[in-house]
């Protein structure tokens, strides 16, 4: 008699890595498409005859959608089980894209933009979720050091990605591959998905309660955060009228409508006792904007190189990876540093930055070749890379494991968010520069606003420190 041979199941750290790959692989293309588009941005512009304010709406309505629902896909999550709602998300994602890729104007894009963002929201926060609970101690800040260069990979692959496919022109179909690469990655990753992620992940202890959904919350925080963005957007083109200072004081209304329903909600979005971990709110007030920094320095660089110095996109895309690179290595390896330093490495890594958006004017301003960016991208990348995963890690250190899903939803949230208001005012004050001065001029009076954002993030990495 033939014995059957049965392989052993592969170890637990073994499994681990392949579902940490596969949600990061998630995590990277949902990164990917929000900076895919920036470098596509002037070949959507004369195919569809798009305004500088529906591009903005297009690169940042993915965005929108995309941080206003984060903290209803983590709840989903909790709810309904981390594997249905990153495989339900990334369905969604993926259908989306294929839209994107089909449409035939700038309102049909800027609306499957939006379904885009809606499956992302419910598939990344299942990310951040599942290394809060799966990776503890030196492991879990290994897989967040992995997950910040992914988010720094997947927008300076986006920016030579999207090069790479524009440049190419596929079959004469011009700007739209940069969407439809997204349809046979998400089938992989959703098949690899059922088999790795668990059905189940419930947070809740026994015998308590299972949370529900804050539809006030979310009723009121999204549009909130349109009557604030869309004026910023379309303003600039607009000559800023009246109808957007009034939309701006109203988001202000409605912020705080939605402040009151959080002291009132039994589920809220935003708990008031998450906000008293310590570290919990200057952290995600740090992430906020640092990420605007960098994503309005993605958004404006992109533009500037092929606007005013000539680029074509695949150069234009191929300037943003040696800081793309250096991001990594700061990420990967700055546990290296000896830990006495951890506190003050992230407001020093935020000065650093800071330092590089301020001499973005005479360092770019006029460069002809891609190799002229290096010194200046790699420096904002070295103090960007340093800052943000220790401070991620600081933000979630002290949260419990029972209010993982809110708190990954909450700081994905603002790091999303953080993009959406750097694209939208850095990304509205260049292009408004732009009508009264030259590219260099427009180019250096964005990265003095972007070293101001980042020494605000460094304001609070202090507060951090002292916390």
């Amino acid at each position: 008699m033939t014995a059957t041979m049965i392989e052993p199941a592969p170890p637990r750290t073994r499994r681990r890595g392949a579902l940490l790959g596969t949600v990061l692989a998630g995590q990277f293309m949902a990164i990917l498409d929000v900076s895919i588009v920036n470098v596509a941005a002037p070949a959507l512009k004369q195919d569809l005859n798009a305004s500088g304010s529906a591009l903005q709406l297009i690169v940042a309505g993915y965005t929108i959608a995309y941080a206003m629902l984060l903290i209803t896909g983590a709840r989903l999550g909790d709810l309904f089980g981390a594997r249905r709602m990153f495989t339900t998300g990334l369905g969604l994602f993926t259908v989306a894209s294929l839209a994107c890729g089909l449409a035939g104007d700038a309102g049909a894009l800027i609306g499957f933009r939006l379904a885009q963002g809606a499956g992302a929201a419910l598939m990344v926060p299942q990310v951040l979720g599942v290394i809060q609970r799966e990776f503890t101690g030196g492991a879990r800040a290994r897989a967040l050091s992995l997950y910040a260069a992914v988010i720094a990979g997947g927008a300076v692959a986006g920016q030579v990605l999207g090069g790479v496919l524009v440049s190419a022109d596929l079959f004469g179909t011009g700007w739209r591959p940069v969407f439809l690469v997204n349809v046979p990655v998400g089938v992989i990753l959703l098949v690899a998905a059922v088999k790795l992620l668990p059905a189940q992940q419930a947070t809740a202890a026994a015998g308590t309660r299972r949370r529900r959904l804050d539809l006030a919350g979310v009723a009121t925080l999204s549009p909130a955060a349109l009557l604030l963005v869309v004026p910023l957007v379309l303003g600039h083109e607009n000559d800023w009228p009246l109808w957007g200072w009034l939309s701006m004081a109203a988001s202000v209304l409605v912020f705080g409508l939605f402040a009151v329903t959080q002291r009132r909600s039994a589920d809220p979005l935003v708990s008031g006792r998450l906000l008293r971990y310590p570290g919990v709110l200057t952290a995600a007030a740090g992430i906020f904007m640092l990420m605007a920094s960098y994503a309005g320095f993605l958004f404006t660089q992109a533009l500037h190189l092929q606007s005013s110095r000539g680029f074509s996109p695949l150069l234009a895309g191929v300037a943003f990876v040696p800081g793309a690179g250096a991001f990594a290595i700061a990420s990967l390896n700055w546990r290296r540093v000896p830990a006495r330093w951890h506190g003050l490495m992230i407001p020093a890594g935020l000065v650093l930055a800071a330092g590089c958006y301020a001499l973005l004017g005479p360092a770019t301003g006029h460069a002809t070749h891609w190799y002229q960016l290096a010194p200046t991208g790699v420096g904002l990348a070295l103090g960007l890379g340093v800052a943000f995963t220790p401070m991620l890690n600081r933000g979630l250190r002290d949260v419990p494991v029972a209010e993982a899903g809110d708190a990954a939803g909450l700081l994905a949230m603002l790091t999303q968010l953080g993009q959406v208001i750097g694209v939208a005012t850095v990304g509205s004050y260049y292009l408004t520069e732009l009508r009264a001065e030259d590219g260099p001029a427009a180019m250096g009076s964005a990265g003095l606003a972007l070293a101001g954002v980042a020494a605000v993030a460094a304001l609070f990495a202090l507060r951090l420190r002292r916390s």
